[in-house]
């Protein structure tokens, strides 16, 4: 199972730019560009709320779960999220 982020799309149809949204939000414009890219191992709710709020969004508008093909089973202990 793979999760994919699709906030570089919410982020165009929202005409937001990365920085304005990093602001609103409390956290770096680093952090949120490796949670763009799906380089994170997990978010927090508040950190997801935060983000849904300014975009006026639901969580499902920015994930999106991609079957891999595999048995499902997960791979370890997630890290702290951003």
């Amino acid at each position: 199972m793979t999760i994919v982020v699709t906030l570089d799309e919410m982020l165009v149809r929202r005409k937001v730019k990365s920085r304005d949204l990093a602001a609103h939000v409390g956290i770096t414009e680093a952090n949120l560009s490796l949670l763009k890219s799906g380089k994170v191992k997990g978010v927090r709710f508040e950190t997801l709320s935060a983000i849904c709020g300014y975009l006026q969004c639901q969580p499902g508008d920015l994930l999106a779960w991609v079957d891999s093909g595999g048995d499902g089973a997960q791979d370890g202990a997630a890290q702290e999220g951003v």
